[in-house]
């Protein structure tokens, strides 16, 4: 039967009563045995979000969101979840019981987002008199990021007074984004605490200067004078995600250098007028970060050692003196969770504790209070019941690189693991690619589903990746098919010392530069792995760099241009580290995955590898999704990419 249930919880315990409308994901009938976890599963897991905790501290208001795979669509339904156990009771309208952040502290004006034409683009907007034209003009970069082509229309920001008088927008008629684009929200502006002012997150560059730079700024508008002060112009890199604590303090995050989108993120605060960086000394990098309530200290996540962690830092009393000029030394930060999950968000704090957002590679996001006296986590959230899969098991494991340095792997096995049996074994490359391999739970990529199909997988955390201090972070960029390669290769052979492995049938694959991992280990592999799969993978550094469109990305991680002929690093990049340039080494089956809208890796690049694929005569399959973009976001569409990958694999390591 199919469950539709009402959660009670007390103290972290559930219990289930009355009925709601909203159903359940999982489908199971009473005594049912647990079994193997499906990718129908994975997509229809009810997906949980804490949005705030309310005034009181006593509850925490939740959106609860489902997957109807039929109906090819997501529905949310919101709860208000008490935070010391008791009725979950469902919300019937969200916006009664959340807070505005929209709305100007006075109750006068508010925030709204709205699109402004600046500049003609587009053939129906140059001549109008054909308005069933179909063609774009362009006399300068980014002409398509992400997904979209540029259509000269931007999000600006825009102030409208409560009462129905004249609105403002505060950007009119310049060609810039905020929110930025692609994946900017509600964190790219706030209201100043006294109402007269707007912060907001732009870079405000345009065409080939954009798609060059990552600096973004700071701007606060003034609401009486109509004023813009950029308050970060002295710093070339990313400003970000301006937050005001209680007591009226600014803090930000920021990166130094401009063009690197992975550098070092810090917590910047405003002390006496002045920024500081309360993180300088610190060798990690943050994530997002939350005031506290009384606005002494700031809590933040960040990747360490395989999991994303909370940490608290406090903040330098006013008329501290600063570090340049008297050799104080900022706070250090103070790790406050420990364990194999992630903390994955900090809703807020309620009465002593903080509300977080918590899971591990087993299990999607749920809600957790983190007693701040006794550290003790208690589970507020079981929208999801795990009791009817069969569980798996993930082990840490340490593995000595080429060059002498200890590497975490995560090791993900089968459930009903058998030690006395062998088994197909995956090598699981992680994009970015220097994003965090943490016990993150993907949709697409999930570690338990592919364990649950009878594979043991491993995950290194190679060169590139945070959580091991800024230099392992940072050893990847122009060194792509240096060491973190040999990083992957020694975690394949690690594994592959078990008895219970088969080596007759090791696998290989990954996304992004995960996929770029695949199509260059497929050269170098030197008969290690049966099959590999790549989706959105880099394959020819020369076209790539001439089709991408955020051109920072690859000045800085492969140096340069391809046309820089006395440029070392950027040669190598091209000649030694590009896929291409080896394909005639390729010998192995391999399935290549390529999204239609993807601006980011260029459809040439799947098309490239399967054409060379083809014609060198090796077993090779190209899913094309023609509307899906770096990512993929449909419902059925997702359902059928696990559906062909597993396929794939069960040709390739298990047939003939």
């Amino acid at each position: 039967m199919k469950c539709t249930l009402t959660f009670v919880l007390f103290c972290g315990t559930i219990a289930f009563c009355s009925m709601l409308s909203a159903q359940t994901s999982v489908e199971f009938v009473g005594d049912e045995m647990p079994r193997p976890f499906t990718p129908r599963d994975l997509i229809q897991l009810n997906r949980v979000s804490g949005l705030e905790v309310t005034a009181d501290g006593q509850f925490v208001i939740t959106a609860v969101s489902q997957v109807s795979i039929r109906q090819n669509k997501k529905e949310t339904t919101y709860y208000k979840v008490p935070v010391k156990g008791g009725v979950v009771n469902l919300i019937e309208n969200v916006d009664n019981v959340l807070t505005d952040s929209d709305l100007s502290p006075d109750g006068k004006h508010r925030i709204v987002i709205k699109g402004e034409h600046v500049k003609n683009m587009k053939s129906a907007d140059l001549y109008p008199h054909l308005p069933q034209s179909n063609m774009y003009v362009f006399d300068d970069l980014n002409y398509r990021h992400w997904d979209t082509w540029e259509d000269g229309r931007y999000n600006h920001v825009v102030i409208e007074a409560v009462d129905g008088g004249p609105s403002v927008d505060i950007m009119k008629g310049e060609p810039y984004d905020c929110p930025q684009q692609p994946f900017g929200g509600s964190e790219d502006y706030t209201w100043s605490p006294d109402g007269k002012s707007i912060l907001y997150v732009c870079k405000k560059k345009f065409g080939t200067e954009y798609a060059k730079s990552t600096n973004t700024d700071i701007y606060q508008y003034d609401l009486k004078s109509g004023r813009t002060t950029n308050l970060t112009e002295g710093n070339p890199g990313y400003d970000t995600q301006p937050s005001f604590s209680s007591k009226g303090q600014l803090a930000w995050l920021q990166m130094r250098r401009d063009g690197y989108e992975s550098d070092k993120n810090d917590i910047m605060v405003r002390v006496d007028g002045a920024p500081v960086n309360l993180t300088k000394d610190w060798d990690g990098t943050v994530n997002s970060f939350r005031w506290s309530n009384d606005g002494s200290r700031i809590y933040f996540t960040a990747p360490t050692n395989g999991t994303v962690q909370l940490f608290e830092i406090a903040i330098p009393a006013a008329n501290t003196p600063r570090e340049e000029e008297s050799g104080f030394r900022m706070n250090s930060p103070h790790q406050l969770t420990e364990g194999q999950f992630d903390i994955r968000g900090i809703v807020g704090e309620a009465n002593g504790s903080i509300i977080l957002s918590r899971g591990d590679m087993l299990q999607a996001s749920e809600l957790y209070s983190l007693n701040l006296n006794n550290r003790q986590m208690q589970q507020i959230t079981a929208f999801n019941d795990y009791a009817v899969f069969k569980p798996c098991e993930v082990k840490k494991r340490m593995v000595q690189t080429t060059d002498g340095k200890d590497m975490v792997c995560w090791v993900i096995y089968p459930p009903d693991f058998d030690p006395s049996k062998k088994y197909p074994t995956l090598l699981y490359c992680q994009g970015g690619p220097q994003g965090a391999l943490s016990q993150f739970y993907s949709y697409r990529w999930n570690f338990h589903l592919m364990a649950s199909q009878g594979y043991i997988v491993i995950a290194p955390n190679r060169r590139g990746m945070p959580g091991y201090g800024v230099e392992w972070n940072e050893q990847i960029s122009r060194d792509y098919g240096g060491q973190n390669m040999q990083d992957y290769l020694v975690a394949i052979d690690d594994i592959a010392k078990e008895s219970y492995v088969d080596n007759s049938r090791l696998g290989c694959l990954g996304a992004s530069y995960g996929g770029y991992s695949a199509f260059y280990l497929a050269a170098i592999h030197e008969g290690r792995f049966k099959s590999f799969i790549a989706h959105d993978g880099i394959f020819n550094w020369k076209s790539m760099y001439g089709t991408t469109e955020e051109m920072f990305f690859v000045n800085w991680d492969l140096g340069g241009p391809y046309w820089q002929e006395k440029n070392a690093a950027a040669q190598k990049s091209y000649t030694a580290f590009n896929p291409v340039e080896h394909v005639g080494r390729w010998d192995t089956p391999i399935l290549i995955i390529q999204g239609g809208k993807d601006y980011r890796v260029p459809i040439g690049q799947g098309l490239e590898a399967f054409q060379a694929a083809q014609l060198r005569g090796i077993k090779s399959r190209l899913l094309y999704f023609p509307e899906e973009n770096h990512w993929v976001l449909d419902y059925q569409n997702s359902l059928i990419w696990h559906q062909e990958l597993y396929k794939w694999l069960d040709e390739t390591l298990h047939g003939e």
